[in-house]
C-alpha cells in the first residue's frame, strides 16, 4: 500500500500533545505540571496548559477532576499524574 494512503498512528512522542487542565492555586495542579514538564522534556512531546477559570466549558466538564491530563485531546488521567504511565501513553519506554 502506498504510504500516501496509509493511516499512521502517532508512535513518536514528539508528535503527541499533552494538555494539562487546572487552575491557579491548585497544589495538585502544580504537582501535575512538574510531572508533565519532566516527561514531555524527556520524550519530546509538546505540552500546553489550560485554566478552567478562563473557559466555561472546561470548568463545567472538569471542575471536580482537576488537574486533568489529556493526550492528543483524550482524557488520560486526573488528580494525580503517574509519570511512568504518561511515558507509556506517549510511546516512550
Amino acid at each position: 500500500m502506498s504510504p500516501m494512503f496509509r493511516t499512521s498512528k502517532k508512535n513518536d512522542a514528539a508528535d503527541r500533545v499533552v494538555t494539562l487542565i487546572g487552575r491557579p492555586g491548585c497544589h495538585l495542579c502544580e504537582d501535575a505540571q512538574r510531572v508533565v514538564e519532566k516527561v514531555c522534556a524527556e520524550t519530546g512531546a509538546v505540552w500546553e496548559s489550560k485554566d478552567i477559570t478562563q473557559d466555561a466549558e472546561l470548568h463545567r466538564k472538569y471542575w471536580e477532576e482537576i488537574p486533568v491530563v489529556l493526550v492528543d485531546g483524550k482524557q488520560h488521567t486526573f488528580w494525580r499524574v503517574d509519570e511512568n504511565r504518561l511515558r507509556r501513553a506517549l510511546g516512550a519506554r
